[in-house]
């Protein structure tokens, strides 16, 4: 297959997959304010979520077909896109304060999940029993959002409950399924055209996998955290990378390990390259949080030229 072709496949595959996860978090956010969920759950469990899930289908459908880099390459590459590039510009265009009580213990739990995975993957595999456990982690995650919920709006989601319109529930419940539906089959398209790009460049699929598809399936993230700092509605760009961070590492990777018939294989690259530059920028994004109580243009700079510095490291 001639490489504008396949070049054109992977973008309708990254069209369907970003417009699908837009569509998904517009229904799902319907249903959030609906139900009485303050913003800052909707901003950490159901928005981050919904915007992982480019994130999580590229990766499940690539471990599944055999391509256990490419699916490890997508989550850690997103990871680090999520702070170093997403963060980077966001803060560049308006400094992020930090208002947020509870951003210290999702920083430390979202550094703490990748020590977990790195501890795992020592041995160049996840297991069945690690993909489990790294899945279960997921549950604090949950509970720290709920204890956060219900510290500082105790009574807001009884008040703000609203009467659901039948038809706007039909509306949206298609939406939600339409969403769904191109999330999964424009991961397929992208998982095939990155590894037919990668065979015809003689790129290793990893490195395709850490650039070309992790920055395609952080653009949910992207373009939720940018418009909420245009908004100056910053907590929900910071519970977003928070939360869709925590996500790649535990369910992502624990998902894509479960659904192998071999487990997931960890190479050295990510061992010894993605991971510590995953470390390097979450202690900065942080440490810096936590000290200065804000992201600064400075921090920015230094976050979004330590990514140009990585993508370097791969070519």
């Amino acid at each position: 297959m001639e490489i504008g072709l396949v070049i054109i496949f992977f973008i309708v595959g990254l069209i369907m997959t970003v417009k699908g996860g837009d569509i998904f978090v517009d229904a799902a956010i319907w249903i959030a304010e609906k139900t009485g969920i303050s913003s800052g759950i909707i901003a950490a469990t159901i928005v981050s979520m919904a915007t992982t899930l480019p994130e999580f289908f590229v990766s499940t459908v690539a471990s599944r077909e055999g391509f256990s880099e490419m699916a490890v390459g997508n989550a850690i590459g997103s990871y680090i896109c999520n702070i170093a590039f997403i963060i980077g510009i966001c803060s560049l265009i308006r400094p992020i304060n930090i208002k947020d009580k509870f951003f210290g213990i999702k920083g430390v739990m979202m550094i703490g999940y990748l020590c977990v995975f790195f501890l795992f993957s020592k041995d160049g595999f996840i297991n069945f029993n690690e993909g489990y456990i790294m899945v279960l982690l997921i549950i604090f995650f949950i509970f720290i959002n709920i204890l956060e919920h219900r510290k500082n709006s105790p009574c807001r989601s009884k008040n703000k409950r609203k009467t659901i319109n039948k038809k706007e529930l039909v509306k949206n419940g298609i939406k939600f399924m339409v969403g769904i539906v191109l999330i999964v089959y424009g991961a397929h398209i992208l998982v095939d055209s990155g590894v037919e790009i990668a065979n015809i460049l003689r790129i290793p699929k990893q490195v395709v996998s850490l650039t070309l598809l992790a920055v395609g399936t952080s653009i949910p993230e992207f373009i939720t955290s940018l418009m909420a700092t245009f908004k100056r509605q910053q907590s929900i760009s910071l519970g977003n990378i928070l939360g869709a961070n925590i996500l790649n590492i535990s369910v992502i990777i624990g998902v894509s390990s479960l659904v192998s018939d071999k487990g997931l294989i960890v190479t050295g690259h990510t061992l010894f390259t993605d991971i510590p530059m995953a470390m390097l920028v979450a202690l900065l994004f942080v440490g810096v949080g936590l000290l200065r109580e804000k992201i600064g243009r400075i921090t920015g700079l230094i976050l979004l030229g330590t990514y140009v510095v990585y993508l370097f490291m791969l070519f």
